[in-house]
C-alpha cells in the first residue's frame, strides 16, 4: 500500500487527538512457538494501519504540531551480523526513507528519549491492557517526566485510550483498503472452488488445508487470515474446529472456513458441500435453508439500515425454515421470542471485517445498534448445527452448514466480495462433478 495512505491516516489521527498531545503505539512482540522457534511475524494492526512498518521490536510515537517531526519510529538499527543471521532490516535510514517516519531513533535508546516527548503535553494516548510490561514502561516514562514539575516541566494529566478514535477510523475503509479486501476475496475464492474439485472420500481434512494454503500462496498471499477451520461431518458442528484431522466420509458434509490474508487485510470465507459431490434429501433442505437466510440477510447490508437487521432477517428465515422441516415446533413469533433457534443456529449472523478478521468498530453507539454506512464491511454468516440428542430425528444428525460471505457497504446497497465462489447446490455440485 503506498505509503501516502499511512501519512493521510496519521493526518487525520493527529487532526481528531488536536494539539498538546502525544500517542504512543508499539506493535506486537514476537512469539515464542517452542524453545527458541518463532512464530511468524505479525505487526500489531493498530500499528501497522498508521506506519505499515513490518518489522518487530518498533514503536510509533505521534506528537502534533513537533518542531522536528510529528511522526517518531523507534526501531532496529542496521546490523550486518544480524542480518545476515535473520534477514534485512529498514534501519533508522529506511524509517524515514522508505516508510515515512518524519525522526527515527534506536529502539534501545527510547526509555532515553521518549520521556522528552512527553514532556508539557496535556493529553496521551495510549492503549493499556494489550502488554502489561509495556505498560510499566510508559507509566514509569510518565513518572519520571513528573518529577520534573519544581523544573517547570509538566506530564500529561489525561490519559486516553487510543481505541475510540483509531477504531473508528478503522471501520470505513479508504479505497486502497477495499481493493486489498477484494484481492484477499478474490485469492480465496479460488482457494474454495481448488478445495471442492479436489475433495474425496477418503481424504483427509488436513489435505483440503494444504490445498487451501497453497493457493493462497500461490496466488499472492504470504499466510491466512485465521487458522482455516475444515471440518467434516460431526467435526462441521463445531463452530472453531481446527484440529482438521478427521477422514473425509462418504456421504458427509465438509464445511470451509478459511480467508487469506493480502496486505495485512483478512478475508473470511464459508462454504458448506457434500465430500462425494452429491447432497442428499436432508442435507440439501437444510443447505437450501442456510442459502436463504444468508441471501435474505444481504438483502438488508445497505446505507440506513441499522447492524443488526440481517441477524434479525436470519433468525425469521431460519425459525420459519425449522419450523416448516418440524425440527421446531409452535408459532413462529414465539419461537423467535424464546430463541429456541439458538439450539441450531447459537452465533450470530455477522462482524466486522478488515485488518483483524473480528474487526475493531462499535457494534453499538449510546447502546442502539448503529446505523451502516458506506466503507463498513461485514460478514454474513448464518448456519445450523444438528449434534446429535434427544428428540432430534437422527437423519438430522451430524449436519453443520455454514454459508458466509464478505460484504461491503456501498453507497447505493452492497458489494459481495466473495461471490466467485459456488454456494447454490447446483453450482456446487456442477463444479464438483469436474476433476480436480
Amino acid at each position: 500500500m503506498d505509503k501516502r495512505e499511512f501519512s493521510r491516516r496519521r493526518k487525520r489521527l493527529m487532526d481528531l487527538m488536536g494539539d498538546e498531545t502525544v500517542a504512543i503505539i508499539p506493535t506486537a512482540p514476537v512469539y515464542i512457538r517452542n524453545r527458541d522457534v518463532e512464530f511468524p511475524f505479525r505487526p500489531d494492526s493498530d500499528f501497522y494501519y498508521l506506519t505499515g512498518y513490518p518489522e518487530p521490536e518498533a514503536v510509533a510515537v505521534l506528537i502534533p504540531d513537533r518542531h522536528h517531526g510529528e511522526f517518531v519510529l523507534f526501531c532496529r538499527e542496521r546490523d550486518e551480523k544480524m542480518e545476515t543471521w535473520n534477514g534485512r532490516r529498514a534501519g533508522l535510514e529506511g524509517a524515514c526513507e522508505i516508510y515515512g517516519a518524519n525522526d527515527a531513533f534506536p529502539i534501545e535508546d527510547m526509555d532515553d528519549i521518549l520521556p522528552g516527548m512527553l514532556e508539557d503535553r496535556e493529553r496521551m494516548y495510549y492503549t493499556m491492557g494489550n502488554d502489561a510490561t509495556f505498560d510499566q514502561r510508559v507509566l514509569g516514562w510518565v513518572n519520571q517526566v513528573k518529577k520534573q514539575v519544581r523544573t517547570g516541566v509538566n506530564a500529561p494529566d489525561e490519559f486516553i485510550s487510543l481505541n475510540h478514535l483509531l477504531h473508528e477510523m478503522r471501520l470505513f475503509k479508504s479505497r486502497p483498503e477495499i481493493a486489498a479486501m477484494r484481492k484477499a476475496a478474490k485469492i480465496s475464492c479460488v482457494a474454495h472452488k481448488r478445495a471442492m474439485q479436489v475433495c474425496r472420500p477418503g481424504m483427509m481434512e488436513y489435505q483440503i488445508e494444504a490445498t487451501l494454503l497453497h493457493e493462497f500462496m500461490h496466488s499472492g498471499s504470504r499466510s491466512s487470515a485465521y487458522p482455516s477451520i475444515v471440518g467434516s461431518g460431526e467435526n462441521g458442528c463445531i463452530l472453531h474446529y481446527t484440529e482438521n484431522t478427521g477422514e473425509l466420509q462418504d456421504g458427509d458434509l465438509l464445511l470451509i472456513d478459511a480467508g487469506a490474508e493480502y496486505d495485512s487485510y483478512a478475508s473470511d470465507i464459508t462454504r458448506t458441500f457434500p465430500v462425494n459431490g452429491h447432497f442428499t434429501m436432508e442435507q440439501r433442505q437444510l443447505y437450501e435453508l442456510v442459502l436463504t437466510a444468508n441471501e435474505e440477510a444481504i438483502k438488508q447490508v445497505k446505507p440506513g439500515n441499522h447492524w443488526n437487521d440481517p441477524h434479525i432477517t436470519a433468525v425469521n428465515v431460519i425459525t420459519e425454515g425449522l419450523l416448516s422441516l418440524g425440527i421446531l415446533k409452535g408459532k413462529l413469533k414465539t419461537q423467535i421470542k424464546q430463541e429456541s433457534y439458538k439450539k441450531y443456529f447459537m452465533h450470530r449472523t455477522g462482524h466486522w471485517l478488515g485488518m483483524d478478521v473480528h474487526d475493531v468498530g462499535d457494534y453499538k453507539l449510546d447502546g442502539e445498534w448503529r446505523v451502516l454506512e458506506p466503507g463498513m464491511v461485514t460478514t454474513i454468516e448464518p448456519g445450523l448445527y444438528f449434534q446429535p440428542h434427544d428428540g432430534l430425528h437422527e437423519k438430522w444428525w451430524n449436519i453443520g452448514i455454514r454459508v458466509e460471505d464478505d460484504v461491503l457497504v456501498t453507497k447505493t446497497g452492497n458489494e459481495v466480495f466473495s461471490n466467485g465462489v459456488p454456494k447454490t447446490v447446483d453450482d456446487i455440485e456442477s463444479l464438483m462433478a469436474i476433476a480436480g
